[in-house]
């Protein structure tokens, strides 16, 4: 396993970070119903992680109402040393009924970083990430709450995900100006079928030297699978139909030609997508996420010595069409 700076960060991380969404009660929560899966499949992932190099995590409090953080921080306390590992978790996205049980408020912040420090069982967060923007709270609130946590020593980096470039170039603005703690990484939707962000947001976090952590980077498994091939998740998950249609006739060739890659090669059709993402200089490590044991052996096993060559990268790109803007 490589490893490299956690964005602009001082902390090490493995090139690959293992994504949590799915782990969890399946019965529960906005995400991973229908396909999330239980404790102790959970934990063999996680334990084939370890033994494989990876030392990053990624969770969030919204993750199967809160069960994912749980699972997860059991998983690691009992597998590993806490100072071994990098663990991200999120607020933002509803977590209850009320109106102040979401967003980037103050209340939110304080209260949210809490409870996911009590699902996980730890004493504090190595990053703690702003799952969206909140346009309806001001951004010098929610920085200065951001700067509040990471001083009483509860979060050590802050970290953003998908959002206009013009809003996060704000946002750090913001916190430069109070002398407050700024994003050190940017989590955005970003794969060979998905490439908007190379507009703004990248060229923004390269001349910051924020890393990119890409959520989705086998575009929920169809840069994962033959053309037109559709996996349990895809077919229960709405995002994964809104945002990776199987009709787009460009990704479609993307994804015959990374079959072709991956058979001239003979590696999987996963190490492709993933060593294309790790070609880029922006990228710190995906964030892959796994329901299969042997999926996600197949995926890392031998990642390492898949290095595409310029003409394999141009071969792959070359059929990319403008696509909406979605993932906000």
């Amino acid at each position: 396993m490589e490893y490299t700076r956690l964005g602009n960060t001082g902390a090490e991380v493995s090139r690959i970070c293992l994504g949590c969404m799915s782990f969890g009660d399946s019965s529960v929560g906005m995400t991973g119903k229908g396909w999330a899966i239980d404790e102790q499949q959970s934990r063999e992932i996680i334990k084939r992680a370890l033994d494989l190099g990876i030392n990053y995590f990624d969770t969030a409090n919204v993750y199967s109402a809160g069960t994912s953080e749980e699972f997860v921080g059991r998983a690691l306390k009992d597998m590993t040393r806490r100072n071994e590992i990098v663990l991200a978790t999120k607020v933002h996205f509803p977590m209850g009924e009320g109106k102040n049980c979401r967003g980037l408020s103050r209340k939110e912040i304080m209260y949210e970083v809490d409870q996911s420090l009590k699902r996980l069982g730890m004493d504090y967060i190595d990053l703690y990430t702003i799952h969206r923007w909140d346009p309806n709270t001001p951004i010098e609130e929610t920085m200065d709450a951001l700067n509040d946590v990471v001083k009483s020593g509860k979060v050590l980096y802050i970290g953003a995900s998908s959002m206009a470039a013009w809003q996060f170039q704000k946002a750090q603005y913001v916190a430069e100006k109070h002398g407050w703690t700024k994003f050190g990484t940017m989590q955005n939707l970003y794969n060979l079928i998905y490439r908007e962000e190379e507009r703004d947001m990248i060229p923004l976090c390269e001349d910051m030297g924020v890393g990119l952590t890409p959520w989705s980077p086998n575009a929920k498994g169809r840069l994962a699978r033959k053309p037109g091939t559709v996996t349990q998740r895809y077919d229960n998950e709405a995002v994964g139909k809104r945002f990776f249609p199987l009709e787009d006739q460009s990704d479609l060739e993307i994804i015959r030609r990374v079959e072709e890659v991956a058979e001239k090669r003979g590696v999987p059709m996963i190490q492709i997508s993933l060593a294309w993402l790790l070609s880029k200089p922006a990228v710190t490590a995906p964030i892959l996420g796994a329901t299969k044991l042997h999926h996600f052996e197949e995926a890392i096993i031998g990642l390492d010595d898949v290095k595409l060559t310029e003409d394999e990268i141009k071969y792959l790109e070359e059929p990319y069409t403008a696509h909406n803007v979605v993932g906000f």
